[in-house]
């Protein structure tokens, strides 16, 4: 919103965050509605997009930022781990790609930004459903850039590496040098660095960038 965006944001179930949320942005100034909503329906998509257009008139930029985890080795790995981890972080991009392009084709304009991960590049044991939707949204990205493109909408991927969260805050010291060992900038990285590439990926300043993976780790994944 510092950049002059109205911002339409989605919760799944924590109303008192998320109108914790509006409060801080209403404060930057601009228009902000949070919507409680599930991604992974594509029911609900479609009624969200319909929504958000009626408050806001139209859709320039969608981010699509839905993720769970549900960690275990393959052998461990149930049908039920898998497919939730693949509704909520794969099927929600298609779900809500979906229903958006139809506004951004109209615009002849937009920019679409699916959150991956460096697990969806390199892999990573334990995280097998995990990494697949994340790696599953890069070649979602690349395809829809192609197939949109030439309607001046662009989609990139964002793959953060490791970065600052309440669960990364809840690690033992020992884990966290594990990481650190991995990372040649020696640090994790902020939300605030994914938040800006994702600006960045938004604005005019990058109309030429598309079907790109910009990973966020620190050279991490180099």
């Amino acid at each position: 919103m510092e950049h002059g965006a109205k911002v339409a944001f989605t919760y799944h179930s924590s109303a008192s965050r998320a109108e914790a949320i509006v409060e801080t942005l209403q404060d930057v100034g601009g228009m902000v509605k949070a919507y409680q909503s599930n991604a992974a329906s594509f029911q609900a998509a479609e009624e969200l997009v319909n929504q958000v257009v009626s408050d806001f008139g139209t859709i320039n930029i969608l981010v699509n930022n839905a993720g769970i985890t549900k960690d275990t080795l393959m052998l461990r790995m149930s049908e039920k781990q898998w497919d939730e981890v693949m509704e909520t972080n794969l099927k929600s991009v298609f779900n809500m790609t979906k229903h958006t392009l139809k506004v951004m084709l109209k615009n002849k304009t937009g920019s679409i930004i699916n959150m991956s991960s460096v697990v969806g590049v390199f892999g990573n044991a334990g995280q097998a459903n995990y990494a697949a939707s994340k790696a599953g949204i890069i070649g979602f990205s690349k395809s829809i850039a192609k197939e949109v493109g030439s309607r001046s909408i662009r989609c990139n991927a964002v793959a953060p590496g490791f970065i600052e969260t309440d669960m990364t805050d809840a690690l033992d010291e020992k884990t966290k040098d594990a990481f650190l060992s991995g990372i040649p900038l020696k640090r994790l990285g902020k939300a605030d660095e994914v938040a800006d590439t994702c600006v960045f990926l938004g604005s005019d300043m990058s109309l030429y960038i598309s079907g790109q993976v910009i990973s966020v780790c620190g050279a991490l994944n180099t």
